[in-house]
């Protein structure tokens, strides 16, 4: 009986859950390539030489989850221990705490509110005038009030998205991002944490299989790629993979300036910078993911959002209109294919956050034909 092949391209948590669940299910022969030099893709991890703080190599990651089973799954690869992170805010030369809570409002309004009074304040800010939100502006204006929304909203976002907030959907925003107590962690997921060793070490564990082969700094062609696999799972831009003919889907990406301190630079994780005045959004100082640990000396990011250009690593897609018309002629494409899946962040041109693209890809493996080895 003749083994299948798989090609999976791309090896961060999409492809690495597809190769680890294939290999555990069936006897098959699996390629998994990569562009970059490292597993991972934006989750790798790796420790600074000079701290040996370990850092999150393109941006700070947390996994945080209320799906059991991802939960559960993600586990079995590493230690993940308990973590909460608590953001901060620096707006007007003051620091908030961040999603705005009852000690935001208290410090910003100069108040002593309780949460019903609270909540009754932010409710006479709305405004009133906005029934049916058409974007982004609109749906903080109508939740929260213009004060608020100047303060935390307008110049970080216009920083993250480099437009007006009035050109973003109102779908950006979907509910109050307000809290009526004094809870600041940032996610409102039960299961939150981070790796002990890393993310990186979670990659080693699922694609060690000798039915894996992992090939790095390679490229994918369609033309040469193809022709000697049962199956290609594909994880990378939707666009790219049909050489953008019919333009260039549109991201946010962002880039990183370093600098290394003794002690400690910032005291917390990650403090935003919301005034339109400060050229990056946040800063992230990584020996606070890892307050198990201790170090003399310090690593921290400023953070920086622009435009994504040819040469960069998409982050955050965009989805204005223009985008969407441009995705269905793309889905449009895929449908035509077969023996192909698309699936992940890029391949779909959807926000996911980790277990999102975990839960996709244990949900793809369980109810799919993939792992009925059928080849003879």
């Amino acid at each position: 009986m003749k083994k299948n092949r798989f090609l999976i391209v791309g090896a961060g948590f999409t492809g690495a859950v597809i190769a680890e669940r294939l290999s555990k299910k069936q006897d098959c022969e699996i390629v998994i390539i990569d562009e970059r030099n490292h597993i991972g893709g934006n989750c790798h991890t790796k420790r600074d030489d000079e701290t040996g703080v370990m850092v999150h190599t393109y941006g700070p990651h947390i996994f945080n989850t209320d799906n059991r089973k991802v939960w559960e799954y993600i586990n079995q690869f590493c230690e993940m221990v308990p973590f909460v992170n608590r953001v901060k805010t620096v707006y007007n030369g003051k620091v908030y705490s961040m999603p705005i809570n009852l000690h935001t409002i208290n410090q910003f309004f100069s108040k002593t509110f309780n949460p019903k009074e609270a909540q009754n304040f932010i409710e006479t800010l709305g405004d009133k005038t906005i029934t049916e939100p058409c974007n982004f502006e609109e749906q903080a204006l109508k939740f929260i009030g213009k004060e608020l929304y100047e303060a935390f909203f307008y110049g970080y976002t216009k920083k993250q998205w480099g437009c007006e907030p009035s050109e973003l959907p109102a779908s950006i925003l979907k509910r109050l991002p307000v809290r009526f107590n004094y809870n600041d962690n940032y996610y409102n997921t039960q299961l939150q944490g981070i790796p002990r060793n890393g993310y990186t070490d979670i990659f080693e564990k699922m694609l060690d299989n000798p039915c894996i082969d992992v090939r790095l700094n390679t490229h994918f062609s369609y033309e040469g790629d193809t022709l000697d696999y049962d199956h290609i799972f594909y994880t990378g831009p939707i666009d790219a993979f049909f050489g953008y003919k019919y333009g260039r889907l549109s991201y946010r990406t962002v880039y990183f300036e370093s600098n290394i301190v003794s002690g400690d630079y910032q005291g917390n994780p990650v403090i935003n910078y919301a005034d339109a005045t400060v050229p990056y959004t946040r800063v992230h100082e990584h020996k606070h993911f890892t307050p198990w640990e201790n170090h003399d000396k310090t690593i921290y990011f400023k953070e920086f959002s622009k435009e994504t250009s040819e040469a960069d690593i998409p982050y955050y897609p965009k989805r204005l209109s223009k985008d969407l018309e441009m995705l269905e002629l793309y889905q449009n494409e895929v449908k035509k294919l077969t023996n192909f899946s698309f699936l992940g962040r890029l391949a779909t041109y959807r926000y996911m956050d980790m277990h999102h693209v975990i839960g996709e890809a244990l949900e793809l493996m369980e109810t799919d034909n993939y792992l009925r080895n059928e080849t003879t």
